[in-house]
């Protein structure tokens, strides 16, 4: 548990409204981890090769390429963060909103592609036991 008590990073309890209005941010910072892990796919076998041969001098004119995949992906992570949402699976952009519904908190889940928040599930469960928002806001 955090120190805040919650058994995730995030202190920030989202309103549905609130984590709609990020959608568009987020999908921003998905595509730029999109990009960078696309980056590091394409170079990752000329920065073997530069890595095997670090010892003897070796190197690679796709390093600088290779660490600003990196920076991308990091720091859209931690933009994401910062907002105060739960990121949950880097590969398909799945993401969680801290959500009061009816005095228990849950997660609302979102995922990229995805054009709102229409999703929720307990904290204790995941994607795979989201069911449908039914309330607008609660």
């Amino acid at each position: 548990m955090s120190e805040s008590g919650f058994p995730f990073s995030s202190e920030r309890i989202f309103t549905l409204a609130e984590a709609n209005a990020l959608v568009p941010e987020l999908e921003q910072h998905w595509a730029s981890i999109k990009q960078g892990r696309q980056i590091l796919m394409d170079t990752r076998d000329e920065v073997k090769k530069a890595s095997a041969q670090a010892s003897v001098g070796g190197g690679t004119v796709v390093g600088v390429k290779y660490i600003n995949g990196l920076q991308n992906i990091n720091g859209s992570l931690h933009a994401i963060q910062e907002l105060g949402v739960v990121i949950k699976d880097v590969e398909i952009g799945l993401c969680d909103f801290p959500f009061m519904l009816k005095d228990k908190l849950v997660f609302l889940c979102w995922k990229s592609g995805e054009d709102q928040v229409r999703w929720w599930h307990d904290i204790d469960s995941g994607y795979t036991n989201r069911q449908p928002i039914d309330e607008p806001e609660t």
